[in-house]
């Protein structure tokens, strides 16, 4: 077995503060999305996704990876999204096999009633706590995370290849 790199104090310190601020930030934005506008975060993030590409739909297996999820856990989500009218699938036009969620009118709207809370609570927990060197040392640190473990491009989906 190699060698085990033990974290130091500054770095145990600095990863459980990660950690709590990651975990308190999360629950927070998806029990606002939840009180708010009836839509669990995870969910939020697929319409999002949906609502920024063109014709609003994306392959099963693109959105599943773009959103960092299962295909499993992606195929359920979007059963319950359809039940509720917000998402459709429909069978992919240049593969059988493939299957396509299309955002539906009624989808978009929900999104866009539930953009607005949505924001204002990401603004006040996380950016409105930073300064403005921070929130660039933010986006520096959680880029080269995401890079580093093969993350890069899939936010925005335009700036990853087909």
């Amino acid at each position: 077995m190699a060698h085990t790199r033990w974290l130091d104090d500054h770095e145990q310190r600095t990863w459980r503060a990660f950690l709590a601020a990651n975990r308190l930030l999360m629950d927070s934005l998806d029990r606002q999305l939840q009180h708010e506008a009836g839509i669990p975060h995870t969910y939020y993030e697929i319409l999002v996704r949906l609502s920024e590409v063109p014709d609003r739909a994306l392959r099963m297996s693109q959105l599943a990876a773009s959103s960092m999820s299962s295909r499993s856990r992606l195929s359920h989500a979007v059963a319950r999204m359809e039940e509720t009218g917000w998402v459709r699938r429909r069978e992919c036009a240049t593969d059988r096999r493939g299957a396509v969620c299309e955002l539906t009118d009624a989808g978009m709207e929900a999104i866009k009633a539930a953009a607005p809370g949505h924001v204002e609570a990401v603004r006040t927990h996380l950016f409105d706590q930073l300064t403005p060197e921070q929130v660039v040392a933010l986006r520096e640190i959680s880029q080269a995370v995401a890079t580093h473990l093969g993350g890069d491009g899939l936010w925005p989906l335009d700036d990853k290849p087909s």
